[in-house]
């Protein structure tokens, strides 16, 4: 990945603080500030990215060049740039985590100049992953036990927001991607039925299934092309002209999905073809979803991707990268609604029967309390995806029923700030 993702200010800060012997150690920590609207919880993610740009993190003699063209840096940091590594150490939540405002999801801790250059990828990294996998976990919930997909890849805000968004729902729950390279990358299963384009394709519908059926034992067919019910007959004449086991799933992605799936489900039936699947897509949200369930539609997989992989009801998060520790010192930002606490922090967590139950935000130095774990931990490499999502599923699971609504809780997590970081003693 490149040196260069990154702001311009975060360099022409470096060379500043090189400039004036500025490079004792500093902590910054990347902290949520807040939750949008009705959720009651985040689910940590995209420290692997960071972790692994921390260490490769290098200036190619094309990006020095680059940033000798512009008129903010002079040679000598220019040199300085030619030997850069990261020398400091990253604490993070494990991905996979529930966190709670005002907690802090990272604390990067380094010579001044190293620390500060990272701020913007860990901040792009962490806010989109924990955003999406937040999101996502809100429709696993909403699912409650029956399988959801993530078909959002051709609608993710360019390839990169695609890939990630596709681990993150993975992370959160989700089963399978339509994406072939983020399967590759991350080991997800990957799932797939057919476009429009290809019923279109052929002369007719019913020649559409067929010759799709002879290539793919049990396939699924989209059966809303042209009309839902005479699909659905179609599907049916192709069973009985071929066995049952032509057919493993129809798929419908328009239309009023209760009532759709309602008819399908006694077609199918009627049919004798009770083992084929329904599948639902197209503008699902996590609202819409629990819909559904809580109506009794009988959908076995929904197939969610837009709304999720952009977050449309929610397109950002409230985070930031702040300094809270300079050379021993806590340093404060004291800006009217977007104050910070000073010094380096433990986040530290109490569980009951393994459900968490209240967290502290104290000094990193102060004794821990009996009976509280710590969260923020030293990492140097990332975990694989299926423990993360193993965590994951155990942490969203062991939410109290309020913070798993759809809603804004009755009552929020309680995160208690101790006295002396009230106090800024430091």
């Amino acid at each position: 990945m490149s040196a260069l993702l990154t702001d311009l200010y975060e360099l022409t800060m470096a060379q500043a603080y090189y400039a004036r012997g500025m490079e004792r150690e500093a902590v910054f920590e990347l902290t949520a500030r807040g939750l949008p609207q009705d959720w009651n919880f985040l689910i940590c993610a995209g420290v692997d990215r960071v972790l692994e740009h921390a260490r490769g993190l290098r200036f190619t003699e094309e990006e020095l060049a680059y940033l000798a063209s512009l008129p903010q840096f002079e040679p000598w940091f220019i040199e300085r740039l030619r030997g850069f590594r990261f020398t400091g150490e990253i604490r993070a939540v494990a991905e996979g985590t529930a966190v709670f405002p005002p907690a802090p999801l990272l604390q990067v801790i380094g010579p001044l100049p190293e620390a500060q250059i990272l701020e913007t990828f860990a901040l792009n990294q962490v806010s989109f992953a924990t955003l999406i996998a937040s999101k996502a976990a809100r429709a696993v919930i909403a699912a409650d036990g029956r399988p959801v997909v993530e078909f959002g890849g051709r609608r993710a805000h360019g390839t990169d927001a695609l890939l990630q968004a596709a681990r993150a729902a993975y992370i959160a729950g989700f089963s399978a991607t339509s994406s072939l390279e983020a399967g590759r990358r991350y080991g997800i299963p990957v799932t797939g039925t057919m476009g429009h384009s290809y019923v279109m394709a052929h002369e007719d519908e019913g020649a559409a299934f067929g010759a799709f059926a002879e290539q793919y034992a049990g396939a699924t067919l989209l059966v809303d092309t042209y009309d839902t019910e005479r699909g659905l007959e179609r599907v049916i004449g192709l069973a009985r002209e071929r066995g049952a086991e032509a057919v493993g799933a129809v798929r419908i992605d328009s239309g009023d999905f209760e009532v759709e799936s309602r008819r399908a489900r006694g077609m199918l039936d009627a049919a004798g073809l009770g083992e084929v699947r329904i599948i639902v897509s197209g503008g699902l949200t996590e609202e819409r979803i629990a819909e559904l369930r809580g109506a009794g539609a009988p959908i076995d997989v929904y197939a969610a991707g837009t709304a999720i992989v952009t977050s449309r009801s929610a397109p950002s998060l409230d985070t930031a990268y702040k300094l809270v520790e300079y050379d021993g010192r806590g340093r404060a930002k004291r800006s009217a609604g977007k104050a910070s606490l000073p010094g380096r922090k433990a986040l530290l967590r109490r569980r009951e029967g393994g459900a968490p139950v209240g967290d502290l935000l104290a000094r990193a130095d102060s004794e821990r309390p009996a009976g509280f774990e710590p969260l923020l931990e030293r990492r140097t490499e990332g975990e694989s995806v299926e423990a993360i999502r193993e965590r994951a599923g155990r942490e969203i699971g062991s939410l109290p029923a309020g913070l798993r609504s759809l809603r804004e809780a009755e009552a929020a997590y309680p995160v208690r700030i101790a006295e002396e970081l009230l106090r800024g003693g430091f």
